[in-house]
């Protein structure tokens, strides 16, 4: 009965994220196969969205 937060210490030796391959950014997870910042793995087209935009004064 020693599960709970002894094992908490147990995680820190796994990679989860690594370099993608076309964004650059250090966000490609190893285990999903997918890249958070760009989408690579899961489309072809790059990940984006309307409320990423900032906004422009002109």
């Amino acid at each position: 009965m020693t599960k709970g937060t002894y094992s908490q210490g147990r995680r820190t030796g796994k990679k989860t994220h690594i370099m993608c391959r076309r964004c650059g950014l250090h966000t490609y997870h190893i285990h999903k196969k997918r890249c958070s910042s760009c989408g690579f793995g899961a489309s072809a087209t790059m990940r984006k969205y309307n409320w990423n935009k900032k906004v422009s004064k002109q």
